[in-house]
């Protein structure tokens, strides 16, 4: 918090003084806000999602959007052709432990091979330092599954916050990011950021479809997902920084 509110303070400081217009920020510091805001608001909305889970408040927007993806006359029937629903465990699949983690693994690798130490060290951290705090909260929640639907997959762990929401959003979302940051072209960066969550979200959604998952569910993951890919992103910034600003003093 103290390198984001010193960071915050550098990026006022640099501004022109006058009224602001969005063209006078630069892509560096728009991104840099844009992982700023992403990062606290997705802690502030995964908070505000536990208390309301809590009271119990959201039990019927999470019926009413389980029952609207399944056929009325026959709930363990979801809307759609067959194939729809083969393909959607097909999707879901792109959020699982296994995929991402061997995804992580194999970009942490060529990471290494282009002595990026940190940042593959930050993949590596962000992938597992989520997958932990996944565990934890599921833990911890201890939120049964929907029984409200037939499960279309297999599940065999708490239902609150969703792992392959969340994780999909710190594999994904991380990954983006840096790749997006050695990527020149802005219209490229927009689409790797774009592909990002895409993928997140079609992960996410894939779990309610096949009724594995309440809504609310899958978006505390997004939401804690978002902050804690771009919290490591933002500390990873952070040292880039500092190491810069170190070796240029000496």
């Amino acid at each position: 918090m103290a390198f984001l509110g010193w960071r915050l303070r550098g990026l006022a400081r640099a501004m022109p003084r006058g009224k602001l217009h969005w063209r006078q920020f630069s892509w560096a510091q728009f991104v840099l806000l844009a992982a700023v805001f992403a990062c606290a608001g997705g802690l502030f909305a995964f908070v505000r999602l536990i208390g309301e889970v809590g009271e119990g408040d959201t039990h019927g927007f999470d019926q009413a959007m389980l029952m609207a993806l399944r056929n009325p006359a026959d709930p363990a029937d979801p809307l759609g052709p067959f194939w729809l629903e083969i393909m959607f465990r097909d999707f879901t699949s792109l959020g699982s432990h296994a995929v991402l983690a061997l995804i992580c693994v194999l970009a942490s690798g060529y990471l290494l091979l282009q002595r990026k130490l940190l940042s593959a060290g930050m993949l590596l951290v962000s992938f597992g330092g989520g997958a932990a705090l996944n565990s934890l909260l599921k833990l911890g929640f201890n939120r049964p599954r929907p029984d409200l639907v037939a499960h279309l997959v297999e599940t065999h762990t708490a239902s609150f916050p969703s792992g392959h929401a969340m994780l999909s959003a710190v594999c994904y979302l991380t990954l983006g990011t840096l790749l997006a940051g050695v990527a020149r072209r802005r219209r490229d960066k927009v689409y790797i950021l774009g592909t990002a969550v895409a993928l997140m979200v079609l992960v996410g959604f894939s779990r309610v479809y096949l009724g594995v998952h309440w809504p609310t569910d899958v978006l505390a993951g997004w939401c804690l997902g978002a902050a804690w890919a771009m919290g490591c992103w933002l500390a990873l910034r952070g040292i880039l920084l500092w190491r810069s600003r170190r070796a240029a003093r000496v």
